[in-house]
């Protein structure tokens, strides 16, 4: 599996539509994702999922004249892209897609029509599908292009909590990254951040931003509840190493402060970050914190531009940027 830094051919995105993932919020949102498809255009094609023809139409009249957009009539049950998607796989010059089961989240009902987008893709255009065999998405993996993957142990092995795939052990779940991604050395952070639905995924807190080197969102405020997860998740990475045995950068992120709407503590995070070929679109919360965390992507990614998006009213659908978006990689 190629790291997201990695040359891309597309990026997918569900255009939203499900009212339910925004209650009483949902009308800034298809704006929201109109903006991250038109900072993406430059540099990829946009492929959107959309259910019908008006519901492409309503993307249509934001989009305007975007160019490089692929409109592909598969109908979801949501928008995010990330966790129901077709994970791509580069095998010699070509691709594959790693056909990972989706139920999401085990946590909500209505998700059969989001299991049934890899397939889809596979056969729209002409990949082979390798079966995985587990449930899994794609928010929570994380890889450096080189054989290494960052998960959670939250995520994955909770045997009581959205259980994806009761009794499959740790040996067994590094088995299948490595038959199906490539994967030779699975690092296993402990917990998620406050206030994520999925109950622990790594894209809302550790990122590769390198092959070497990931942000590590950190919390200032020892009486913050994410504080003592996010220093635990520090020290084990200070113990781990790549697939070549050597030591990992860490860098601090920072964490804005808590985002609380109607009483719910909401998964705000700066790691939720997209690395698309023209940008790197970051969320941006209306915080201090804000700045700084775009000042230190730019110093990662020096050779593209950093662009923040606001995501006040996204982050309520309990996810954000990258929660919305897949990369397809370039073949070859």
């Amino acid at each position: 599996m190629p790291a997201e830094w990695e040359r891309h051919a597309a990026t997918w995105i569900g255009w939203p539509h499900n009212v339910s993932d925004w209650p009483g919020k949902f009308p800034p949102i298809p704006w929201v994702c109109g903006e991250i498809a038109r900072r993406l255009a430059p540099g990829e094609i946009v492929r959107i999922l959309v259910n019908s023809a008006a519901h492409q139409q309503q993307a249509s009249r934001i989009l305007k004249k975007a160019a490089r957009v692929d409109f592909l009539r598969f109908p979801t049950n949501r928008g995010w892209t990330r966790d129901f998607g077709p994970i791509f796989v580069r095998k010699g010059p070509a691709l594959t897609i790693a056909r990972f089961h989706f139920n999401a989240w085990a946590k909500y009902a209505d998700w059969k029509k989001d299991a049934k987008i890899p397939e889809l893709a596979a056969k729209r255009f002409k990949l082979p599908l390798r079966d995985a065999k587990i449930v899994l998405e794609g928010g929570s993996i994380d890889v450096n292009g080189r054989g290494t993957l960052l998960t959670t142990e939250e995520c994955l092995l909770d045997p009581k909590v959205q259980t994806r795939n009761p009794g499959l052990s740790r040996y067994e779940i590094e088995n299948v990254f490595r038959d199906t991604l490539g994967v030779t050395n699975t690092l296993w952070l402990g917990k998620g951040i406050a206030g994520d639905d999925t109950h622990g995924h790594v894209d809302d807190l550790c990122r590769f931003v390198k092959p070497g080197t990931v942000v590590l969102c950190r919390e200032e405020n020892p009486k913050d509840v994410n504080y003592k997860p996010l220093a635990e998740n520090r020290e084990r990475l200070q113990g781990m190493h790549l697939e070549k045995g050597t030591s990992i950068e860490v860098i601090d992120l920072p964490m804005p402060a808590p985002l609380v709407f109607d009483g719910v503590r909401l998964p705000a995070s700066y790691a939720n970050f997209y690395i698309a070929n023209a940008a790197v679109l970051v969320p941006t919360f209306n915080d201090p914190k804000d700045r700084l965390a775009l000042g230190i992507l730019t110093e990662l990614f020096p050779e593209r531009p950093v662009v923040g998006i606001h995501a006040v009213d996204l982050v309520w659908g309990l996810g954000t940027l990258h929660c919305l978006t897949q990369q397809e990689p370039a073949a070859g």
